[in-house]
């Protein structure tokens, strides 16, 4: 009887050993796992940001300088997107901000600040006689809203000029304000100038009132013992009866007088515009004629007003304009002829 020999039998402890092996491999291969999937989810999370480590402040109310210290305290990057005026918030100071406070945000994360500009309060601007382009340009210096135009008939001033305004002149103003005008439709085209020789002066202006007519220069002239009455008109610019634009200025030469001679005496109109500003100015306007140097005026106006004055000057004449002793415009108001200087000499005619 044969026996057959049985297979060898594999050691015990070497099937253990393999076995442990493999669940060690198993074991670090399900760690490594673990470890990829766990990383994965925190790249994506952090990658969109949906949650964070950093519990966001609200920054409203805080300065500039405090918020931009905050943020980096935090490890955030804050930046100020927009600057808006404000009135419950002063200048420099955080309005809003972007993620809301209370988001909870990954450090290094942009948060957007939206900061006070304040507000800018300043005298509203004179407006009037001004040309509606121009007060459109200056209305956008200022921040300021043009609101609506009404238009009413005005014989003294050009059409699409401004009569009125509200707010008033010089009333405090901010930026953002909205402002009406009223402007002139303005005057006939054209208008025939009076004769006004051989008038008085008052006689004359009545005459120049009655037919819209804008008197401009007039011209005190010494025509010696022979020459008419004191305040006759002598000679006019343009002559009687020319068709002028309503607005042409009509110049006259008024007699000063038989006893007068040597020099001529003029009266002209001036307007003087102070800059914008946010204050008074000292303003000084300075005659400079054959008589000497004298101020007709002397004292304080606010930024943007008008001074509207009438000015009697004797020979050749200047007026100079000082804003806070700073000359801002000279100005001829006339040139005596030299022939005028001598009483013997014939007096020449105004132009």
């Amino acid at each position: 009887m044969n026996e057959t020999a049985a297979p060898p039998r594999r050691p015990l402890r070497a099937s253990f050993t393999t076995l442990l092996d493999r669940d060690w491999i198993l074991a670090l291969s399900l760690a490594f796992f673990v470890a990829v999937v766990v990383w994965f989810g925190r790249s994506v999370q952090d990658f969109f940001g949906s949650s964070g480590d950093v519990l966001l402040p609200a920054f409203s109310g805080q300065t500039t300088d405090d918020a931009s210290a905050e943020c980096e305290r935090l490890h955030l990057s804050c930046t100020v997107v927009a600057r808006q005026p404000s009135e419950q918030y002063p200048l420099d100071v955080v309005m809003d901000q972007q993620p809301v406070p209370g988001s909870n945000v990954r450090e290094g994360r942009a948060v957007s600040l939206v900061v006070s500009t304040g507000i800018h309060i300043f005298p509203m601007p004179d407006l009037r006689f001004e040309s509606l382009r121009n007060v459109q340009l200056e209305l956008g210096n200022v921040k300021l809203t043009l609101a609506g135009t009404k238009t009413v008939p005005n014989n003294d001033i050009p059409a699409n000029h401004v009569i009125d305004q509200v707010p008033p002149p010089l009333t405090s103003v901010r930026e953002g304000t909205t402002v009406t005008l009223t402007l002139s439709k303005g005057p006939p085209a054209n208008i025939k100038v009076p004769n006004f020789v051989d008038m008085g002066i008052d006689a004359a202006r009545d005459a120049a009132a009655a037919a819209k007519v804008h008197l401009g220069q007039v011209v005190w002239t010494p025509f010696g013992p022979d020459g008419p009455a004191r305040g006759t008109v002598v000679r006019q610019s343009p002559a009687a009866g020319t068709n002028i634009d309503p607005f042409t200025l009509t110049s006259l030469q008024v007699s000063a007088g038989p006893t007068e001679y040597g020099y001529l005496v003029r009266q002209v109109h001036v307007t003087a515009a102070i800059p914008l500003r946010d204050d008074t100015a000292h303003v000084r306007m300075q005659v400079r004629d054959d008589t000497g140097t004298w101020n007709v005026y002397d004292g304080y106006a606010q930024g943007g007003a008008k001074l509207d004055l009438t000015v009697t000057a004797i020979g050749t004449a200047e007026l100079d304009t000082y804003v806070n002793n700073e000359l801002l415009d000279v100005t001829t108001i006339g040139k005596e002829p030299p022939q005028l200087k001598h009483p013997s000499a014939p007096s020449a005619p105004a132009h």
